[in-house]
């Protein structure tokens, strides 16, 4: 069971900067990318069938068809994928489509593009170790990509068993 990272992007540059900027995280985690929602929604299918969990999206707003807000109100309504940490990473949302996330996505943090490498990474780090400590997995398998000393009680608590 891996945790899975999403990006949802429908540029092929941008996404594939984003893939870049996580690349070396992709020995821990499942690194996945979509062009569209439906793209998206055939990936989770496949996370489903494979075992692995839907940890975090990292979502552009505009999007062909539905937009990214769509899609992480979407996820939040639905309780499999519910407790998947919701980022935006857009320079297009104005202030409602914003408000909109936070208000009816669970939208965990919003990342404007251009973004820096090293805040990415950290954003990424703080909603991976989010949903390991809100799900109360061993945070054993992921550790590398997790805040260490954030989920130091989890470990000691799961020791203790």
């Amino acid at each position: 069971m891996r945790l899975t990272v999403l990006v949802l992007e429908d540029e092929p540059a941008v996404r594939e900067a984003l893939e870049r900027d996580l690349a070396d995280l992709a020995d821990v985690i499942r690194l996945e990318a979509a062009e569209d929602v439906p793209d998206a929604r055939t990936v989770i299918a496949e996370l489903d069938r494979d075992g692995d969990l839907l940890a975090l999206v990292l979502a552009d707003h505009r999007l062909p068809g539905t937009s990214g807000v769509d899609f992480l109100v979407e996820l939040l309504a639905d309780p499999a994928t519910a407790v998947t940490r919701k980022v935006l990473v857009t320079g297009q949302a104005d202030q409602q489509d914003t408000i909109r996330a936070v208000n009816e996505a669970g939208l965990d943090h919003y990342v404007a593009k251009p973004w820096q490498v090293d805040e990415l990474r950290t954003v990424v780090r703080d909603q991976l170790t989010d949903y390991v400590v809100a799900r109360g997995l061993d945070p054993l398998p992921h550790l590398r990509v997790l805040d260490t000393a954030r989920v130091l009680p989890l470990l000691r608590k799961l020791g203790d068993r």
